[in-house]
């Protein structure tokens, strides 16, 4: 009784931080209505007793992946009226997008109720949870594994290269310009007389 009520719990949370992550209108709400998701997922995780798959969820995804999003939003000088002017002329996309991705989880429930996709034999229970999802990892799905961290990469690049655009209004660094300076310019000494003021 306690886990079908602890499962509706973090069911309709799960559901109802990500229709708030569409529609928050300030994209920092949106961040933090994520992480709200990303919480309630990982008790979803726990009911379902997959204890490692959770702490991922709150280390991995809360932990960087959400505060990254967070910072990165917070960092970037972006006009928010100028998107959400937009939002009318995109709209068509976004609902084929949609109806797309209730296709596949449709089809993903009706081949799920199917039955079994391999024919092999369930994972022992003496097998912990982690040694399962850790040889399933780094054997059978390495390809993916490794191309989810190269894609991960390019993301962060991306990031990077978003926030250090050239700005009018900051003043950048010049490395050459500071190698090829003469010490003796660096500094001077001067003996200002009495009542005068330093001459730049």
């Amino acid at each position: 009784m306690i886990a079908t009520l602890a499962f509706y719990l973090f069911a309709t949370l799960t559901i109802a931080s990500a229709v708030l992550v569409i529609f928050a209108r300030n994209p920092v709400h949106s961040v933090l209505w994520l992480i709200v998701a990303f919480f309630n997922a990982a008790g979803l995780m726990l009911l379902l007793g997959a204890e490692f798959i959770a702490m991922l969820l709150v280390i991995v995804y809360v932990g960087a992946v959400a505060v990254l999003f967070l910072f990165i939003v917070m960092m970037l000088d972006i006009d928010f009226a100028a998107l959400r002017s937009g939002f009318s002329k995109n709209l068509p996309f976004g609902i084929l997008i949609a109806l797309v991705l209730l296709a596949e989880m449709v089809l993903a429930a009706a081949a799920w109720k199917a039955g079994p996709v391999t024919e092999g034999a369930p994972v022992a229970a003496s097998q912990p949870n982690i040694e399962a999802v850790g040889a399933a990892l780094y054997g059978r799905y390495l390809f993916p594994f490794e191309l989810a961290g190269l894609i991960l990469l390019v993301a962060m690049i991306g990031a990077i290269v978003l926030t250090h655009r050239s700005r009018g209004d900051v003043r950048g660094q010049k490395i050459s310009r500071q190698v090829d300076r003469d010490p003796k310019e660096a500094v001077r000494n001067l003996n200002p007389g009495v009542g005068e003021g330093m001459k730049l």
